[in-house]
């Protein structure tokens, strides 16, 4: 224990090192973190923190989705909730099929293997996406697409997944008890999300301790995302609509405005300090991982990958050109190329079973797309930017 916390400060060292440098050099801070991490792997360290599914899926992914939650505001996501669920739903799964056939087809996976490597890697990650957009400074309509987009599509992605695995496993039942059952994970989730986010908001209500308060959000968004995946409902879903009811609702009796301003920076600091450390371990991982025997198919999911976030961005955008939704193009583009994979699929993969076909195959060829999506995307997004008039 000890030493885990010694390692845990050294961490959060390197951390607040690289986000000063970062910023000097006016590099992205995740892809610093990244490079950071691999560093950690040329020196005589032996990290007792470790990358898991459960270290990134359970401790690190609620206070970020909680956090990003509490800077949306629902009127705004309202008026675009048909662009963004549209996104978030079909869009994941034209991507998942696409890179799944392909996978299948181009790199003789079996439809196990292929379907749910194409559904976990189909979901821009909310971590990447968001840390990425706030450092290039992105602000209005593009913002809100970008982060609630990436929010909703994580929750998909986390529940076709569970069904992906389930249907490789040979638990495939019928079509509709299948679709029943995906409807009850997201019905669910969100249920149990604004059940807590709103006891919770309740409870903080009666205090005007800060700290008091603090610790009632902290419970909204860790209880929420356990007491959903608890019932075998999606807890990302159920921290996202924790967080969206904590940011949005300001009823008498709730959290004053004063104590919101609190609450903000204790979870901002959160955020950056799941945020440092997921992108370290992820780096350390990375440079642990030899491509060279299976190089030519983390090169084609990479293709892939990138096919399909075409393919569930333009066409579906196109839906809306008559419409007063409509998405620029720029607006399009930036969607495309700002679709960035990160520490969720990375979980997603980590925690598939050991005897699962052809997993370590598919591990590593996710730390692929991973690697090339922080450095390639993530280190050419802002001048992208630039170049499109979005700064």
């Amino acid at each position: 224990m000890v030493t885990q916390i010694s390692q845990l400060g050294f961490l959060l060292l390197i951390a607040a090192l690289i986000a000063i440098l970062t910023r000097r050099l006016r590099m992205p801070y995740t892809v610093g973190l990244v490079l950071g991490g691999m560093g950690l792997s040329f020196i005589p360290l032996h990290l007792e923190l470790t990358l898991t599914k459960d270290l990134i899926y359970t401790l690190f992914l609620p206070p970020l989705v909680f956090e990003a939650a509490l800077y949306i505001r629902w009127r705004e996501l309202r008026q675009d909730l048909p662009v963004v669920g549209l996104l978030a739903t079909l869009g994941v799964l034209l991507a998942a099929a696409l890179t799944a056939t392909g996978m299948h087809y181009l790199v003789h996976w079996g439809w196990a293997a292929a379907g749910v490597f194409g559904v976990l890697i189909a979901a821009t990650d909310p971590v990447s996406v968001i840390a990425t957009f706030r450092e290039a400074g992105v602000r209005g309509r593009l913002r809100l697409l970008l982060e609630a987009e990436s929010l909703l599509n994580d929750g998909t992605a986390a529940v076709l997944f569970v069904a992906a695995v389930g249907l490789a496993a040979g638990g495939a039942g019928d079509g509709l008890q299948l679709i029943a059952s995906l409807l009850l994970s997201i019905g669910g989730g969100v249920l149990c999300g604004a059940t807590l986010g709103f006891a919770f908001m309740f409870l903080a209500g009666r205090s005007a301790d800060r700290l008091v308060e603090i610790s009632f959000t902290t419970l909204s968004a860790y209880g929420s995302f356990l007491l959903a995946e608890h019932l075998h409902l999606s807890g990302v879903l159920a921290t996202l609509t924790a967080g969206l009811v904590t940011g949005n609702y300001g009823a008498p009796g709730y959290i004053a405005a004063s104590g919101r301003e609190t609450v903000r920076s204790f979870w901002e600091y959160l955020a950056f300090l799941a945020n440092s450390l997921v992108f370290l371990l992820i780096g350390a991982h990375e440079a642990q991982q030899h491509f060279g025997a299976i190089g030519l198919a983390v090169l084609a999911a990479i293709a892939l990958v990138t096919l399909g976030r075409a393919l569930a961005i333009y066409p579906l955008c196109a839906l809306f050109n008559r419409s007063a939704l409509r998405v620029a193009s720029a607006h399009q583009h930036v969607l495309f190329w700002g679709g960035l994979r990160g520490a969720l699929a990375l979980a997603l993969a980590l925690g598939l079973p050991a005897d699962f076909p052809q997993r370590d195959a598919l591990v590593t060829v996710t730390f692929g797309v991973v690697a090339f999506s922080i450095f390639a995307q993530g280190l050419t997004m802002t001048p992208l930017l630039r170049r499109l008039g979005q700064l």
